[in-house]
C-alpha cells in the first residue's frame, strides 16, 4: 500500500457517524440473531450476502477482481482476522455473556490498535494526550456498561475469548494499513467479507449448523441489519478510515459504540438510562476528543501514520 493520504474532512466525518452509529447498534441485533440462529451459519450467511452486493457495486465502479496470489493472500489474512476470529467469536461468546459485558471487552481495541500502531519502522507514536484520552475513554465506559451485580467468573472463558478477538480485530487493522495492494478499497473489502463468509460456512456446516436453523422474525429483522448495514455500509466506512486516519483516532469507536448501544437500549427496549450512564457517557466524549485533536503545531497526523467491523 502507498504512502496514506488524509481524508476529506467532511467525508471522516460521515464514516466515523456511521460506524459509530451502525456498529453501536449491532450488539442489540447480534443478541436477536444468536438467540434463535446459529452464530456462525447466521454471520456466513450475512457476510457472504454484503461482500456480493459491495462486489457488484465495486464492478458497476470499474474494480476488477485482482488475480494475483498475493492480493488472495492479504483477503485471506483479514478474512480470518477480522471476520472468522473476530466478528465469529464475537457472536458465538454473546450467547454467554451480556452485551454490556461485551461492549466493555471490546474498548479493549481502542487500546490495541494504537499500542500496536506503535511498532515497526513506520510506527506511529502516541502523544500523552492520546494516551490521556484513551484511558479517559476506558473509565466512562466502565461507568456507563459496568453490571450493577458485577461480573461474574462463570463465563471467563468467553471473556477471555472476546479479548482475543479485539486482539485479532487490532492485528488485522494495522495489517491493511502496511500492506501495499493494488485492488479498489471497496472490492477488497467485498472480497474478504465473501472470503471469510465462505471460512465461517465451511465450519458452521463441519459443526451440523444447518440442522439448527430455525429462524423467526426478530432474528431475521437483526439478521437484515447486520448484512445490509453493519457488514455492508460500516465495514467500508471502516475500511476507508483504516487508509486514512490515525490508529488512536480509528480505535475510538470501540468507546462510543457502547453508548449508542445504551441509548438504543433505552429507546427501543426501555432500558434504563441512570446518572452513571449519563456521566460515563459525558467522559467518554470527552476522551475522543482529546484523541482526535490535531497536534500542536495544527497539523493533523493522519498523513505520517502508517497505513491501517471489534463488533459483534
Amino acid at each position: 500500500m502507498t504512502t496514506p493520504r488524509s481524508g476529506s474532512p467532511r467525508l471522516l466525518l460521515v464514516c466515523f457517524a456511521l460506524v459509530y452509529l451502525i456498529w453501536g447498534s449491532a450488539f442489540a441485533a447480534s443478541k436477536l440473531v444468536v438467540h434463535d440462529l446459529p452464530p456462525l451459519l447466521a454471520g456466513a450467511v450475512r457476510f457472504i450476502i454484503a461482500g456480493l452486493g459491495l462486489a457488484a457495486v465495486a464492478a458497476w465502479r470499474g474494480a476488477r477482481v485482482p488475480r494475483e496470489p498475493i492480493e488472495w493472500r492479504h483477503f485471506a489474512v483479514m478474512a480470518f482476522l477480522l471476520i472468522v476470529t473476530s466478528s465469529g467469536v464475537n457472536a458465538l461468546a454473546l450467547r454467554y455473556v451480556a452485551s454490556n459485558e461485551s461492549a466493555l471487552l471490546n474498548v479493549s481495541s481502542a487500546f490495541f490498535i494504537p499500542l500496536l500502531g506503535v511498532l515497526g519502522a513506520r510506527g506511529h507514536p502516541l502523544t500523552r494526550r492520546a494516551a490521556a484520552g484513551l484511558l479517559l475513554g476506558f473509565c466512562g465506559v466502565a461507568f456507563l456498561m459496568w453490571p450493577k451485580s458485577g461480573f461474574s467468573i462463570s463465563n471467563l472463558g468467553w471473556q477471555v475469548a472476546i479479548l482475543g478477538a479485539c486482539f485479532a480485530w487490532a492485528l488485522g487493522t494495522l495489517y491493511y494499513r502496511r500492506i501495499h495492494s493494488t485492488t479498489a478499497p471497496l472490492m477488497f473489502t467485498a472480497l474478504e467479507l465473501v472470503l471469510g463468509g465462505l471460512m465461517l460456512a465451511v465450519i458452521a456446516i463441519a459443526q451440523g449448523d444447518p440442522a439448527r436453523w430455525r429462524p423467526t422474525w426478530p432474528s431475521m429483522v437483526g439478521l437484515v441489519f447486520l448484512t445490509v448495514f453493519s457488514s455492508g455500509i460500516a465495514y467500508t466506512a471502516f475500511a476507508y478510515l483504516m487508509r486514512h486516519t490515525t490508529p488512536a483516532r480509528l480505535g475510538t469507536y470501540a468507546y462510543v459504540n457502547p453508548v449508542v448501544a445504551a441509548c438504543v437500549g433505552w429507546l427501543v427496549l426501555g432500558e434504563g438510562f441512570s446518572r452513571m450512564q449519563l456521566l460515563g457517557t459525558l467522559i467518554i466524549l470527552t476522551g475522543v476528543v482529546l484523541v482526535s485533536l490535531p497536534d500542536g503545531d495544527g497539523r493533523r497526523r493522519s498523513a505520517e501514520a502508517p497505513p491501517a467491523e471489534a463488533t459483534p
